[in-house]
Parts: C-alpha cells; structure tokens; sequence
C-alpha cells in the first residue's frame, strides 16, 4: 500500500539513524552503475553553480563535485548531512543544508545544475507541484535538470516514472527533453532551461 502524502523527514533521519548507509549507497553495484551513468549523462560539461536535492550520505555528491565550481548539496537528514561533510570534508566548493524541499528552500542559485536522484517520488502530487514551481524559478537559461528514479515497485506516493513523467510535464514550458535513458530498473530524463 502506497503513503498518501509526502514522506516526512523524520523517515529519513530514522533510516539514517538506523543505518550508515541505508539504501547501500556506497557497496551496491546498481547504485554505481547509476552514478556513471548519472556523470556520463553531463556529458563533460562544467557547472558554475550546481544543487543536488536529497543528497544522504554523500557519495553521489563526491562524484558531482568534481563537475562543478559550487555545489550546494540538500538533504531532510541532519545524521545523512554528518556523513555527507565528513565524505566531503576537503571540498571546500561544496556546502551542506539541511532543507525539505519544496517548503524549505536552499540558499543560492540560480543554478546551471539541479540534480533529483531518487527523491521526487517521495513527494505527492501537490508537493511535485511545489518542487516544479521551484526547479524553475531556481534555474538559469540553459540550466540542466537531471532526473534520476528507480522505476520498480514502491510504497512511495509516486513511482520514479509518476515523478519523472508529472515534472517533465509540469515544466514543459520551461525546459525540454534533452535526452531520456530506460534501464531495468531506473529512469534518467535530462532536461535542458531554453
């Protein structure tokens, strides 16, 4: 049975509680064949300013540094954003916050960069609106959206491609199709602002 709202952050910080690394970001051979992917999909290209929403524990976030000039890295666990600073502790681009997205805003932007991985199903509807709402007053022309979702089953109120799918279309005034990627078992939707 699915949740009907958007997941509270105390879900989060009880899993990372529980857990150092919860979802086995760092040992699981899915998770990294997802990063490569995530990275190849930027194709090279250099971001002054960057914002990952959800980032846990950090390990995406220390493969993300390496492609941007700033990066303001967003997370609802306070124990996932200790680990994240110790992981990434001599990178002094990256900045941490402790935000739940889309009522708590980070600090920065606009950002040429926005990354969702595995987040925008554990919002509902009304709170994938929000988030749209936001990505688009929080990005420059020409920014990049990178979406990223697993697409099997969940008890989350959306699957990665009711995620995926509500945002392309909520913004589709404001960014387009840049280039789309199906796995068995996730989604990547490039998006590009202009």
């Amino acid at each position: 049975m699915r949740h009907e709202g958007s997941l509270p952050s105390d879900y989060f910080e009880r899993m990372f509680e529980d857990s150092a690394d919860p979802w086995a970001f760092e040992t699981s051979d899915y998770e990294r064949a997802k990063y490569n992917a995530t990275i190849a999909a930027l194709e090279g290209r250099r971001y002054e300013a960057a914002l990952e929403v959800g980032c846990a524990n950090g390990v995406m976030t220390q493969r993300l540094a390496g492609c941007c000039d700033a990066l303001v890295a967003v997370d609802v666990s306070e124990t996932a954003l200790q680990r994240a600073r110790a992981r990434l502790k001599s990178n002094a681009h990256v900045t941490f916050e402790r935000r739940a997205l889309p009522n708590e805003r980070p600090d920065g932007g606009p950002f040429d960069l926005i990354l969702l991985s595995e987040v925008a199903y554990y919002w509902d509807r009304g709170d994938l609106s929000k988030a749209a709402d936001y990505l688009a007053s929080a990005s420059r022309e020409g920014a990049d959206l990178l979406l990223v979702h697993w697409t099997g089953e969940t008890d989350y109120p959306l699957t990665g491609d009711e995620a995926a799918e509500g945002l392309i279309e909520r913004l589709s005034g404001v960014f387009r199709i840049e280039r789309q990627r199906a796995e068995p078992e996730y989604r990547l939707d490039l998006l590009r602002r202009g």
